[in-house]
C-alpha cells in the first residue's frame, strides 16, 4: 500500500522534473554549460523518492530530449536519405543516398572520436573529481572570460567557413578536440566549447553553433547509453516518471530556445554570455561556499 507521504514524494519529484527539464531545455543550446546549471540545481532541488547514482544518470540522458528538437527542427538538414522522386533528382542520383548528407556525418562522427575516448577511458575519474561546485564555477568564470576575449578580438574579422559544406575533416577534429575540455571539466559547456573553437579556427558564428547542434546528437546519445548502461536498467516507476517528464520538457523547451538562439546570434555575439558565464560562477562559489 502507498503511503500518502511516499505519493507526496513523488509529486515533489514530478514537479522537480518539470524544473530540471526547463533548465535543460534552455541552456543545451546556449554557452552556458548545462550539465553546470544541472549540479548546481541538484544541491538545491535534490530528489528524494530515487536510488543512489540515478542523478548522475539523469542529468546527461536528459539532454536526449533537447537532442530530439533538434533532430525536429533540422531534420531536412542531416536526415541521409532521399524517399522521393524529386530529392533524388535533386540529388542527381538514382540512389536514395543524400551524399552531401552522409559526407556531414562522417565530419560528425570524426569530430566525436577525441571526447568519446575520453568519455569512456576517464568517466568515472571526472566524476569524482570535477563534478563540484568549486569546479563547476572555475570553468564557468575562465571559459566566460574566454568568450569576451575571443569575440573581442574576432569584432571585425570575416569568416573563413560560411557553411557546413566548407568545413572540412581536419576542421571537424579540431572542433572535436575542444569538445574534450567539456567532457573534462563539467561547467565548460559541450556547446561553448565547440563553439568558441569552432571561431578561433575561422568557422562563421551561425554555422558554428548549427554543426554544434548536429555534433550533440551522437555525442549525447552515446553519453547517455553509456550512462544507463553504468546504472543498469532496474528503474523504479518514480524513476521512470521522472525522467520521462524531464525529457519532454526538455523537448518543448528546446524547439522555442533553438529558433530564438539561432535568430540572435545572426545580429550578436556572445559577449552576453561570457559575462553571465561570469556572474554565475562567482554567484556560486559565494552561495555555495557559505551554505553547503
Amino acid at each position: 500500500m502507498i503511503t500518502e507521504e511516499y505519493t507526496v514524494g513523488n509529486i515533489l519529484d514530478f514537479i522537480k522534473a518539470i524544473v530540471y527539464g526547463l533548465v535543460e531545455g534552455i541552456t543545451e543550446w546556449l554557452p552556458v554549460s548545462s550539465t553546470g546549471h544541472l549540479i548546481i540545481l541538484e544541491k538545491l532541488l535534490p530528489f528524494s523518492g530515487t536510488s543512489e547514482g540515478f542523478f548522475d544518470m539523469f542529468e546527461v540522458v536528459i539532454q536526449l530530449g533537447a537532442i530530439l528538437a533538434v533532430v525536429v527542427l533540422f531534420f531536412k538538414d542531416i536526415w541521409p536519405f532521399a524517399f522521393t522522386k524529386k530529392e533524388r533528382e535533386k540529388c542527381g542520383l538514382k540512389t536514395v543516398l543524400k551524399a552531401d548528407k552522409w559526407l556531414l556525418w562522417a565530419k560528425l562522427i570524426v569530430a566525436c572520436i577525441p571526447a568519446a575516448v575520453v568519455g569512456v577511458l576517464f568517466d568515472d575519474w571526472v566524476d569524482e573529481h570535477f563534478y563540484n561546485y568549486v569546479s563547476v564555477s572555475i570553468a564557468l568564470i575562465v571559459f566566460g572570460i574566454a568568450f569576451i576575449v575571443v569575440e573581442t578580438l574576432n569584432k571585425g574579422k570575416k569568416a573563413k567557413i560560411t557553411s557546413l559544406a566548407d568545413i572540412t575533416f581536419v576542421t571537424a577534429i579540431l572542433i572535436g578536440l575542444f569538445q574534450i575540455l567539456a567532457a573534462i571539466f563539467p561547467g565548460t559547456s559541450r556547446s561553448g566549447a565547440t563553439i568558441l573553437g569552432a571561431l578561433l579556427i575561422g568557422v562563421a558564428r551561425p554555422i558554428a553553433a548549427e554543426f554544434t547542434f548536429f555534433l550533440a546528437i551522437p555525442v549525447m546519445a552515446g553519453a547517455s547509453l553509456l550512462k544507463i548502461v553504468k546504472f543498469g536498467f532496474d528503474f523504479t516507476g518514480t524513476e521512470l516518471a521522472v525522467l520521462a517528464i524531464g525529457m519532454i520538457v526538455a523537448f518543448a523547451v528546446s524547439l522555442v530556445v533553438l529558433k530564438l538562439f539561432m535568430s540572435y546570434i545572426k545580429k550578436r555575439d556572445f559577449k552576453v554570455f561570457g559575462w553571465y558565464r561570469i556572474a554565475l560562477g562567482i554567484i556560486v562559489l559565494v552561495l555555495f561556499g557559505l551554505v553547503f
